[in-house]
């Protein structure tokens, strides 16, 4: 696994954030989209655009990746990898029609589904917004 530091929020300026990473679920169930490249299941989210705070970059990857038209996102904590990103939680109040970017489909789990793109990263992602969202 690669090695990640994670950092409280309020410790590292905003923008030095390059990504966003969104834990998200819709109608009670874990949000997921299978790039077309890997064939793996993945946590949405991207980078953070040239003249983009990091909830405008997360609105955005959420639509790129699910279809996300209407969504309520808090962030979680930031994290280091090779540069500072931000893990959100994302809950889709209204979901549409996933682009034909690099995702080929969205899946619904109930919990953390095998296949993914980045096992670790991912599974270490999705229990600290799991249990964060606990606490909102």
């Amino acid at each position: 696994m690669l090695e990640v530091k994670l950092f409280d929020l309020g410790t590292v300026p905003e923008k030095e954030y390059t990504r966003v990473v969104c834990v998200s679920k819709y109608n009670g169930k874990w949000v997921f989209a299978k790039n077309k490249k890997s064939n793996c299941w993945e946590i949405p989210g991207g980078h953070i655009e040239a003249g983009e705070d990091w909830l405008t970059a997360a609105r955005r990857e959420m639509f790129e990746e699910t279809g996300a038209i209407k969504i309520n996102v808090r962030p979680v904590c930031v994290y280091f990898i090779s540069s500072y990103a931000l893990l959100c939680y994302a809950e889709i109040v209204e979901l549409g029609k996933l682009p034909n970017f690099e995702m080929s489909e969205i899946g619904l789990f109930d919990d953390l589904p095998h296949n993914l793109t980045y096992p670790e990263t991912h599974k270490l992602f999705f229990e600290i917004a799991k249990n964060k969202i606990k606490k909102f």
